[in-house]
């Protein structure tokens, strides 16, 4: 799988791997990527079955989906058979928590043989952001917003003012090695509306898609980072209106920069 030939994903869903049932229902959803997950989500006595029902499942396939699988870290004592299964699998990419080093994350990649999604959620991680981001088999960062806020002690979880900057920098980071950048997960399951505004904010930080918990919340995240038909709409028009060098357009000035953006907005919106 070469990941640029791939628009970054708007929506992925993490499954526990050990959870047969959740598994299934997510082939008829419309997440754009399925995160079989080993670590967090998996108690220690079903991390051997988990890993095998990864095995299985992406093999199985996931159609009009990618697919990721979730290691246990280094430090823990699945993480040798993780890798060795994963390495043989039929899945897409993976993804390895708590990333703090870029020379580990290139090992580690070379030794699964795919593409890495690295989880920045320590202050170490989003520190050395920059460097992970440029490792070679990095393919994109997550923002772990969960362990984040705990490593940062920050006293509500949920409140983005604290890491915002952490957030900031994990998408320049993403940006200067021109590889995907996603939020973190969003942990109250009976509040859309706050979903929504989450998504919008990870938007609006350049973000270009969100890790979700649920399948409640997929329609909402595609929603909030595909391009609106406003969107696309001024896009075409701004590109139809420009002559080259800067120049005003319905009251704003543009210039060869907002060509640039509005092509790459049309591209994504053309792509759904």
């Amino acid at each position: 799988m070469n990941p640029s030939d791939f628009l970054p994903p708007r929506s992925a869903l993490y499954l526990p791997a050990s959870n047969a049932r959740a598994i299934e229902k997510a082939r008829g959803l419309a997440e754009d990527l399925v995160i079989l997950d080993l670590e967090d989500a998996v108690k220690p006595e079903d991390k051997d079955a988990a890993r095998k029902a990864a095995f299985e499942a992406v093999s199985a396939g996931f159609p009009g989906k990618l697919t990721a699988i979730r290691i246990n870290g280094s430090e823990m004592p699945w993480h040798d058979e993780d890798v060795a299964a994963i390495s043989s699998s039929a899945s897409d990419l993976f993804v390895v928590p708590k990333v703090e080093d870029a020379n580990a994350a290139a090992a580690i990649a070379a030794r699964v043989g795919k593409p890495l999604l690295a989880m920045i959620e320590t202050p170490l991680g989003v520190l050395r952001a920059p460097e992970i981001g440029a490792a070679n088999g990095v393919v994109g960062l997550i923002a772990g917003t969960n362990d984040l806020a705990n490593t940062l002690h920050l006293p509500d979880a949920g409140n983005r003012d604290g890491m915002s900057l952490s957030l900031q920098l994990i998408v320049l980071a993403a940006r200067a090695s021109a590889i995907w950048a996603l939020d973190g997960v969003f942990n109250d399951l009976a509040d859309p509306d706050a979903l929504a505004a989450h998504c919008a904010h990870g938007r609006s930080l350049g973000f270009d898609g969100k890790t979700l918990i649920h399948p409640n919340q997929i329609d909402i995240a595609n929603r909030s980072f595909s391009p609106s038909a406003s969107e696309i709409e001024d896009a075409r028009a701004l590109i139809a209106a420009a002559s080259g060098g800067a120049e005003r357009f319905r009251d704003r000035m543009i210039e060869t920069m907002h060509v640039e953006m509005a092509e790459r907005l049309l591209v994504r919106a053309g792509a759904l």
